[in-house]
Order: C-alpha cells, then structure tokens, then sequence
C-alpha cells in the first residue's frame, strides 16, 4: 500500500469518524445520553457512570448491521 492508498484510508476514517460524532450529538439532543440500565454512582465530588442501556443498544444495532453488510 503506497501513499495514496494510506491517505485515502485516513480520510475514509475520518468521514466515518465524523458520521459517528454527529449521530452521538443527534442521540445526545433526542434525549438518547442516559438510557433506562444506565448506572451512575455519585459520592461527594465523585461522579461514576456506567452507560450499560446505551452499550446493549449499539451491540443489538452493531450485530444487526454486521450481519447485513458482511453476510455471505
């Protein structure tokens, strides 16, 4: 793989890097950042957040789209 193919690799990582960052704010303004299964601790000035819901969903949504697009 020569320059070109490492430049056009970075540059398709970063539009994927960018669609992932606006779908993260549109999920953050739709009200989609604390799911029921979230687990937060809070203790004084210390503030723990498990995000458990939200690692379910993108599992159930990952699986479903890598069977889609890699089955054979």
């Amino acid at each position: 793989m020569g320059l070109e193919g490492i430049g056009k690799l970075l540059i398709g990582g970063a539009i994927l890097l960018l669609a992932i960052g606006g779908l993260l704010l549109l999920l953050s303004r739709l009200g989609m950042d604390r799911l029921p299964g979230d687990l937060v601790f809070r203790r004084g000035g210390l503030t723990v957040y498990f995000p458990i819901g939200m690692m379910i969903l993108l599992s159930i949504v990952g699986t479903i789209l890598l069977n889609l697009f890699l089955r054979r």
